[in-house]
């Protein structure tokens, strides 16, 4: 296993971040992550014909390996046998992955930025996620994937989603959460607020506002009114909120 020059190093420091994984998991981890990088793809095939080449392994028993790390643990190899097999909790790796994304940010940086997306592949699914935006790249570090056909809001969802960040950031550091119009919601709006974060939510230029003193009007009258200096609006918006 250690033939492949960086993979230990690489798993101390999957296993350094990521603390609550199991040796099997941390491993599975960094096979799957180097595998990718190195294959330069995301399929299981590929990634174990690229590994298999480098580790001297068959293609078989790597992709078996491979495909066993994301297995619910009552389908893993062994488990019918009466071995003890643990599930990956995904979800517990979000607050991990956002503190390790921190640790990488610049010295003297105490600002980050969050974007929520709404991603949908054809009618079979729809991936919720958040994402840390860094030097022109979004790095996933939540999701949340539902049938994209299914009846139900996605409110609970996010909720989950950022329930799973909170307290994940250090104090004293600036938070901004960015999402295109689709996404705006008033529980939505509060939920940013709530942790401590700024919501940047862009919303629907007929949208109504209540501008302080003054009577409600457009976001575009308004947003006209507040480029001369007229007015400083205030925090509240007046809008229907779209089911999600």
């Amino acid at each position: 296993m250690t033939r492949l020059p960086g993979l230990s190093q690489w798993h101390d420091l999957v296993s350094t971040h990521l603390p609550h994984l199991s040796r099997p998991q941390a491993w599975g981890l960094a096979l799957w992550s180097m595998g990718i990088v190195l294959a330069q793809r995301v399929g299981l095939l590929m990634v174990a014909t690229v590994l298999a080449a480098l580790l001297d392994r068959s293609v078989t028993a790597m992709r078996a390996r491979l495909r066993d790390w994301y297995l619910d643990g009552k389908d893993k190899q062994g488990a019918r046998h009466g071995s003890k097999r643990r599930t990956l909790e995904v979800n517990t790796c979000f607050a991990p992955l956002l503190r390790w994304v921190i640790y990488l940010s610049p010295a003297g940086s105490h600002q980050i930025a969050l974007a929520m997306d709404a991603s949908t592949l054809g009618q079979r699914f729809t991936v919720l996620s958040s994402h840390v935006v860094i030097h022109g790249c979004a790095i996933p570090i939540a999701w949340k994937v539902v049938r994209a056909t299914a009846k139900g809001a996605w409110q609970p969802h996010w909720e989950e989603l950022f329930g799973e960040l909170t307290g994940s950031t250090p104090d004293g550091w600036t938070v901004i959460v960015l999402a295109n119009r689709g996404l705006y919601a008033k529980w939505l709006y509060e939920i940013i607020t709530h942790l401590g974060w700024h919501p940047y939510l862009r919303i629907n230029r007929q949208t109504v506002m209540r501008v302080a003193h003054n009577a409600a009007m457009k976001t575009a009258a308004a947003y006209r009114l507040s480029a001369i200096g007229y007015f400083h609006v205030r925090r509240r918006v007046h809008t229907r909120q779209r089911p999600h």
